[in-house]
């Protein structure tokens, strides 16, 4: 068995900053978006890391453990190859829905899953669907959210012990998401917190957001505020977490400005253990076969010194095409991609989770009662996600212009990695301003299709249709740029109208 071990303070790994964070004083580890890494082309930066003994976990955003579908079996796979690759401890995922099956929907984002024993019953499920199909432990985060579902039966505190009670899966506890709910849906943190068992917690997440007109927005760009920090230590006060991670994804600061944002979090840490207030440390066990130690539950307590984990981006679902992955293309900031078969081997040793996990846990759904939970959770996510990106009406119980502002946030997140993958269409349209008003116009009612690129390519020919730019010489600019990807011939005028109707009527 490997020595035991904690994950200590680290940062969330990101090609902008990556010299940054290699430079970074008292790293620990990293974390990275696992679907926008590909095993055997690791970045230089990353590859260095890991060369010099810092650890890596894969965190996942395109799973939807939420969702009323069984994972998909290409994901788990992708997943399963790059916590291998990485020499990962553990891997992550939220507890979120991402997409439907009937319709065909992608949020681009992570969505909140209904607190009621039915959506509790499938996530239960599908985690520990999850847990047999991965090689070493899986945690889940809480996620941040805008809107409340109507109808709820658990508060947040009772479905997270619940869901750790029936299927031993970890936690990962985001403070800034704790911080988030509790400005726009009224949540207390402090009840999740004493609600968590010290042995359940795999590491943090600390975040920056914004307010705007009373609504807080979990930015990723924005410095961490004390009211985060003050969760941070509030946490710390009651048990010493294995790990604490950084999250920035967007609007990245000066490398001192990043450095002194990360020994605030270290500071707010080492303030909290040295206020006698003796928490219990977290234990760890090790996992055979993986080389690294993570917290688990059982295993030995063993003094831990206060530790702060950066979040590794919570990023837009869905995002490559089907098969991208299997290739290992380029990847998209923000991006998911499915991949194929990894042929992992199932782990051995005390590996935290899975079937044995469940056989300890408390009460499952009854088999035959799954099917139909499933129905009812999908029709009820489907409702929500239609109206959050296809413009269909808010479903009955939830605040109206909650959605709207959501349904914004997914259309803005969207025009931002469109303006990745195409750098060249705001440029074309007169500024980052004019692109986002323009593409906010033509998401209003066009679900995300096939993949971020194929939005870039229906949104240029949205605005030929249009005649669209104003100016002849830049819409013959899009003309071309639209050509040279769409295809040697593009469709002609009545086609391209044809298409803007049928889109427009759906």
């Amino acid at each position: 068995m490997e020595t035991m071990a904690q994950l200590g303070v680290g940062i969330g790994w990101r090609p902008e900053i990556a010299d940054a964070v290699e430079r970074l004083p008292g790293l620990d580890w990293v974390e990275v978006v696992a679907e926008n890494i590909c095993p055997g082309h690791l970045p230089e930066s990353l590859q260095r890391l890991l060369d010099r003994g810092v650890r890596v976990v894969p965190h996942g955003v395109s799973l939807g453990l939420g969702g009323a579908e069984r994972p998909d079996a290409g994901r788990l796979d992708a997943l399963a190859e790059r916590a291998v690759a990485l020499g990962a401890p553990l891997v992550t995922e939220h507890i979120a829905f991402v997409r439907t099956a009937s319709p065909a929907l992608e949020a681009g984002h992570l969505l909140p899953v209904q607190r009621t024993r039915d959506a509790l019953d499938v996530l239960c499920e599908n985690v520990r669907i999850a847990q047999e199909a991965l090689p070493v432990p899986l945690a889940l985060e809480n996620i941040a959210a805008l809107v409340r579902w109507p109808g709820e039966e658990l508060t947040e505190a009772q479905f997270l012990t619940e869901l750790v009670e029936r299927t031993g899966v970890r936690l990962l506890i985001d403070v800034a998401n704790l911080h988030t709910n509790r400005v726009n849906r009224g949540e207390d943190p402090a009840a999740v917190l004493a609600a968590i068992p010290p042995e359940a917690l795999a590491y943090v997440h600390v975040a920056g957001g914004v307010e705007r007109d009373g609504v807080w927005h979990d930015t990723h760009a924005h410095p961490v505020p004390p009211a985060v920090l003050a969760i941070l230590a509030d946490l710390a006060g009651r048990m010493r977490p294995a790990g604490v991670l950084l999250e920035r994804d967007d609007a990245f600061p000066p490398e001192d400005e990043l450095a002194a944002e990360f020994a605030a979090i270290r500071s707010t840490l080492e303030a909290a253990a040295g206020s006698g207030a003796g928490a219990p440390a977290v234990p760890a066990v090790a996992v055979a076969g993986v080389g690294a130690a993570v917290p688990a539950a059982g295993g030995v307590p063993a003094p831990v010194a206060a530790a702060v984990a950066v979040d590794g981006g919570s990023p837009a679902a869905g995002a490559v095409p089907a098969g991208a992955a299997a290739a290992c293309g380029s990847a998209v900031p923000g991006a998911a991609a499915p991949g194929g078969s990894s042929g992992v081997p199932a782990a051995t040793g005390p590996v935290l989770g899975g079937a044995g996990a469940q056989a300890a846990s408390g009460a499952a759904a009854a088999p035959d009662r799954l099917p139909a939970a499933r129905t009812r959770v999908g029709l009820e996510q489907a409702a929500l996600l239609s109206a959050l990106v296809a413009g269909t009406p808010v479903p009955e119980g939830f605040d109206r212009q909650r959605v709207r502002v959501q349904a914004r946030a997914l259309a803005a997140k969207r025009a931002d990695i469109v303006a990745k993958v195409a750098p060249e269409l705001p440029e074309l349209l007169g500024g980052r301003k004019a692109f986002r008003e323009a593409f906010l116009g033509y998401a209003r009612h066009r679900p995300l299709p096939g993949g971020y690129r194929r939005d870039a390519l229906d949104f240029a020919e949205h605005l030929l249709v249009r005649d669209l730019p104003a100016d002849p010489a830049a819409r013959r600019r899009l003309t071309v740029w639209w050509r040279e990807r769409a295809g040697p011939k593009p469709p002609g005028r009545i086609v391209r109208w044809a298409r803007a109707l049928t889109g427009r009527a759906a």
